[in-house]
């Protein structure tokens, strides 16, 4: 299995954000791996480190997707990998709840996220989303066994 952190979606990934349907609550799962010092694309001088930088983008995120319906459900920071192997591990696990896909897109496109971007950019050298849905029913308590 190959991973490979990005920064931002390709257009195959964009299109599936875009795709009608899908009108349930999504949970983003963002494993997140930042950088070392914090580099602004505009070339500002800082001295924030990579994590410092994406705290500012997640304070201002968590307030839109608030507005919008959602919000911010778990974040906490990786301290090793217990089962299985990654050439470079994540820093981050952030897990983030919209109402439905066309939320987080309408988050992606306001003018408040466009501002508050630059510090995810600045911050991270990389990332996984992956896109969740309703509990699968895979532990007994999911399905009425508890």
């Amino acid at each position: 299995m190959e991973v490979t952190n990005q920064v931002y979606p390709n257009d195959q990934q964009m299109q599936s954000l875009l795709a009608p349907g899908h009108d349930e609550p999504i949970y983003m799962v963002n494993l997140l791996k930042f950088k070392e010092k914090a580099e602004y694309p505009d070339g500002r001088q800082t001295n924030l480190t990579g994590a410092q930088a994406f705290d500012l983008y997640g304070e201002a995120v968590a307030k839109i997707l608030l507005g919008l319906g959602g919000g911010p459900m778990f974040s906490a920071s990786i301290q090793s990998i217990w089962l299985g192997e990654v050439e470079e591990p994540w820093d981050a696990v952030v897990i983030a709840m919209y109402p439905n896909r066309k939320a987080m897109y309408d988050m992606l496109a306001s003018p408040e996220y466009q501002k508050a971007a630059i510090h995810r950019i600045a911050g991270l050298a990389g990332q996984l989303n992956m896109e969740t849905t309703d509990p699968v029913g895979l532990w007994p308590m999911q399905r009425g066994n508890a």
